[in-house]
């Protein structure tokens, strides 16, 4: 499997290349040149596979030769050794619960298969390897736990400062070793912005070896599929489902749409948006304006200009009408977001995260209209990484899993920049 690059000037590359790269040199982002077919004897027996069989299966054709397959098959296993139960709530909605990895995040999935894909192919650099990663919330978390202590690879984070949880700052800041967590005083598209920038800096790549660990690197995107798959091994509805997915850089949503062009049968895609619509406004006109990012309580979400919404058009060809026929978009403000979570609590006895929330009221909107459908949600992250939020949009309190509770106890390490890009070019070259 070759990649090329969505700005079709920059030269195709391996799995190994795309990851080591991150993104193309001509700015666009690496694309597979063919989507693999799914095996009809596949999808008829994937409901009684192993979780590792069913990753392996999926990713093995992405990856190539460029992994022995043992040892692809190893990392599949240490992705995938954890649970995602689909929990039912109503009688037509479903949430599929993506928080029980290392950092109670659904990007757990991706940091880990790529973190165990850079440390098998740094073992043939002489040079160290340096991730450079933005976050909304918690990617940082998830590719820090991913990558801690893996030799020859040193993570560097850009995250804006207040505009994280307490929880997600703390996962990020408090590892130490090889990770290092800088807070930048703007938002999570100014830091996008900087990292992009980076990697085209030639005087930077000259002088450091950076790959990117956000969902435009090929290893962090494409097993994001793999929870489509566990989703469906646990559907006990004769008709696919309809999918509603938080969105916010498009990653999640475009590695499912992939699967579903691939021949996992599901029927429809919800892309559950905040106030940050500009996807929602394509849908409704045809035309895409990236926005300036807006903060809300969903902030995992709060991307003006997601990066994958390029992928999703290379994907349907840039036919506008396949995209508008296969996913909705709504958009959910804050206020209906907290409403969302205390009803849903109230009626039902289940605590959403605001991302879930966003999910289950756009998918709620998607089934008023098609009632004879039935769909699930995707339940990003652990109520627990929103504790204040939640509590006061329900009443209760969320209980703290063990696994957090040292985490209060911990003092944050970051490192202050300015949203200015010669300040992070001054940090990585320092």
């Amino acid at each position: 499997m070759l990649y090329y690059s969505t700005n079709k000037n920059s030269a195709k590359v391996d799995f190994r290349e795309a990851t080591i790269k991150g993104q193309a040199p001509d700015k666009g982002l690496y694309f597979p040149e063919r989507i693999p077919q799914l095996d009809k004897t596949f999808l008829k027996e994937f409901k009684n596979k192993s979780k590792a069989a069913i990753a392996f299966e999926v990713i093995k054709p992405y990856v190539g030769n460029c992994i022995a397959d043992d040892d692809l098959y190893q990392i599949c296993e240490h992705t995938s050794n954890f649970d995602f139960p689909l929990v039912k709530i109503t009688d037509s909605i479903s949430s599929l619960e993506l928080f029980h990895g290392p950092t109670l995040a659904f990007k757990d999935v991706g940091a880990r298969f790529m973190s165990r894909c850079l440390g098998y192919f740094s073992k043939d650099n002489k040079r160290e390897i340096t991730v450079l990663v933005a976050t909304s919330g918690d990617t940082g978390s998830a590719v820090a736990n991913g990558f801690l202590g893996v030799e020859g690879v040193k993570v560097v984070i850009l995250y804006p400062s207040g505009k994280v949880s307490k929880i997600q700052e703390l996962q990020l800041t408090t590892l130490g070793q090889n990770i290092t967590a800088l807070e930048v005083q703007g938002t999570f598209d100014d830091c996008q912005q900087m990292v992009k920038q980076a990697f085209t800096d030639a005087e930077v790549n000259e002088k450091i070896f950076l790959t990117s660990a956000n969902s435009i690197n090929v290893a962090r995107w494409l097993p994001q599929q793999f929870y489509y798959f566990f989703a469906l091994q646990q559907w006990r509805h004769d008709e696919p489902p309809i999918i509603s997915v938080p969105s916010g850089n498009f990653g999640n949503i475009c590695a499912g749409l992939i699967a579903a062009v691939s021949g996992l049968p599901i029927k429809h895609f919800v892309a559950a948006c905040n106030n940050n619509n500009a996807f929602v406004n394509f849908l409704a006109t045809e035309n895409f304006v990236a926005q300036p990012a807006v903060a809300t309580i969903s902030n995992a979400m709060d991307v003006g200009n997601p990066s994958n919404f390029v992928r999703v058009l290379e994907l349907f060809t840039h036919d506008f009408k396949k995209i508008k026929n296969f996913i909705n978009a709504y958009s959910i403000d804050d206020n209906e977001t907290r409403k969302t979570m205390a009803r849903v609590f109230e009626q039902h006895h289940y605590l959403l995260d605001p991302h879930g929330a966003v999910g289950f009221a756009s998918l709620e909107k998607y089934l008023q209209v098609h009632v004879e459908s039935k769909g699930m949600f995707f339940e990003t992250a652990h109520p627990v990484k929103f504790e204040n939020v939640v509590s006061e949009a329900t009443g209760v309190p969320v209980t703290i899993p063990s696994a957090l509770q040292q985490l209060l106890h911990l003092h944050k390490t970051s490192v202050s920049l300015n949203a200015n890009y010669q300040e992070l070019k001054d940090y990585l070259l320092a």
